[in-house]
């Protein structure tokens, strides 16, 4: 049995961002496994929900590999990670294109862990994606431990979660929109953490402090 009990999990959801936010994991000295293996993600002290691509796709990949009740059980901190943020949310517009009635306004049940939406990003005539660096203005979760209002991180994406009671820390571009949201031991950042330099590196070094074993 492995020594240390302080693991981070990284959902193995097949995404295309799993090594860049592994490897930011690791620049922090943490002790990170990539996996779909049910048992050890619940013994996990902390989870990572990474995600790139459109809400449809991924929901498919988590149901495919039947994590989905498994991350709705888990009582550890859990993070997700820009597409991974939005699958918290209890429905999304983004299916890419598809749809099982083959109507376009047919939503994407998501995880339901945060009741929120994820709609369209209103930039109101700004280019989309909204790419590149942008400023939080943030709350006390602890999270943000340390993190400056008006910090730079770094966005790439289309779609949002609207200003709710459930928004930790804002931005803007076009609309204000949550650049995180939270609740219980569940949140999400919009942003890419693994790609906002040293305002990212500490934001995931307040996620490693989350649960460490006593």
């Amino acid at each position: 049995m492995s020594m240390n009990t302080d693991t981070t999990v990284i959902l193995d959801t097949g995404c295309a961002n799993l090594s860049s936010v592994r490897f930011a994991f690791e620049r922090l000295n943490a002790d990170v496994i990539v996996t779909r293996d049910h048992d050890v993600i619940k013994a996990a002290t902390r989870v990572v929900l990474p995600g790139v691509g459109t809400a449809g796709a991924a929901m498919d990949a988590l149901n495919s590999r039947d994590l989905t009740e498994v991350i709705k059980q888990l009582k550890q901190p859990v993070m997700g990670v820009c597409l991974g943020m939005q699958m918290m949310a209890n429905k999304s517009i983004e299916h890419g294109g598809r749809s099982e009635t083959g109507r376009s306004d047919n939503d994407i049940t998501c995880l339901g862990l945060i009741p929120t939406h994820i709609d369209h990003l209103d930039s109101k005539g700004l280019p989309l994606p909204h790419m590149g660096w942008n400023q939080i203005s943030v709350s006390d979760h602890p999270l943000f431990e340390g993190i400056k209002d008006g910090s730079y991180l770094y966005f790439v994406h289309s779609f949002k979660a609207p200003i709710s009671q459930y928004t930790i820390a804002t931005s803007e571009y076009g609309e204000k929109f949550s650049a995180a949201i939270g609740k219980d031991n569940f949140f999400g950042v919009q942003f890419h953490p693994e790609k906002s330099a040293k305002v990212g590196a500490q934001i995931l070094q307040n996620f490693l402090n989350m649960g460490k074993p006593a």
